[in-house]
């Protein structure tokens, strides 16, 4: 966080930091701007503010005209992102739901989804977008989407289905879930069975049982959901404040990222303001020990910075 600044900018740079969409990230930063310091040594903080509202503006302007043009609704790629894949009728949207509390139209007629439904799995502090792909057979299907999200889940009823799925997920970037669904029908033998076929036929993907009509295995996908992404979760807080993990999200970041990572993802050019680093977690030895900027930060790491 840059020197001298407001307790009003300070909320308003944790509201930016929050922000998920374009349009919040916009409003967000406007109010980061009314609230910079007006000091000369303010100037540069200012100016690289104003470059950014300028660039997601231009963002923003270029998105709508995609959907104006296409007439698809558009899907802004987020951090962590799940596509929700299967046949008509497989629990899809019932799966959406019971993940995220997202309302979904549920009906026992086919093509039920003809767009992508989007919804918020929050989990250990983190928003995880899943993304309702209609059914894989039907014109509907949005393969684009599905090739670009980090994490793809195979929603099944029958093991038969894997393989006339999977052929299709060549380009697919994503890490693989295979998900078995309605084993409330099945004995525990059978379940049993199935597990052991998963592990030697698929087992470089990852796979859960579960039952959207019992709710059986549902936490446990949750945080299968969560590991696939493999980032690391890190805190930062204002020296002499105390961090309330309740309401303070933490910045989602790549394995062996630094303290530099961490001061540039607050605002481009902020690492080159430190004066001092302390880390509270993991990676530190004991509690707010002082650090330079290539020290790797872990998982549940807590950054605090002075500036110079």
């Amino acid at each position: 966080m840059p020197a001298n600044v407001s307790p009003e900018y300070a909320t308003a740079e944790k509201e930016y930091l929050q922000a998920n969409s374009l349009e919040d990230k916009i409003e967000k930063l406007k109010k980061m701007i009314s609230f910079a310091p007006s000091h000369k040594g303010g100037e540069n903080l200012r100016a690289q503010l104003k470059s950014r509202l300028k660039r997601f503006r231009t963002e923003l302007e270029s998105e709508k005209k995609k959907k104006g043009s296409s007439g698809k609704k558009g899907i802004r790629k987020h951090e962590m992102q799940a596509s929700i894949i299967g046949l008509t009728n497989s629990g899809k949207s019932t799966l959406l739901s019971l993940l995220t509390n997202q309302e979904t139209e549920i009906a026992d007629y086919r093509f039920t989804t003809k767009e992508p439904v989007l919804g918020t799995l929050k989990h250990k502090g983190c928003d995880i977008h899943l993304i309702e792909i209609p059914a894989f057979e039907s014109e509907f299907y949005d393969k684009g989407v599905v090739n670009i999200s980090d994490t793809v889940i195979l929603l099944i009823d029958d093991l038969e289905q894997i393989t006339e799925i999977i052929e299709d997920l060549d380009k697919a970037i994503g890490k693989k879930i295979i998900v078995l669904n309605k084993i409330d029908r099945l004995s525990e033998n059978k379940k049993r069975k199935i597990r052991e076929t998963l592990k030697s036929k698929y087992r470089k993907y990852g796979f859960a049982l579960i039952s959207c009509f019992t709710q059986e295995g549902i936490e446990e996908l949750k945080e299968k959901i969560f590991k696939s992404f493999d980032k690391i979760r890190i805190y930062t807080k204002e020296p002499g404040k105390e961090l309330d993990k309740e309401k303070d999200k933490p910045m989602i970041l790549e394995p062996e990222s630094t303290v530099k990572d961490v001061a540039e993802k607050i605002l481009k050019g902020f690492s080159k303001q430190v004066r001092e680093a302390r880390i509270t977690g993991p990676s530190g030895k004991f509690p707010e020990q002082k650090v330079g900027i290539k020290h790797k930060v872990e998982d549940l790491d807590i950054v605090e910075f002075k500036t110079k």
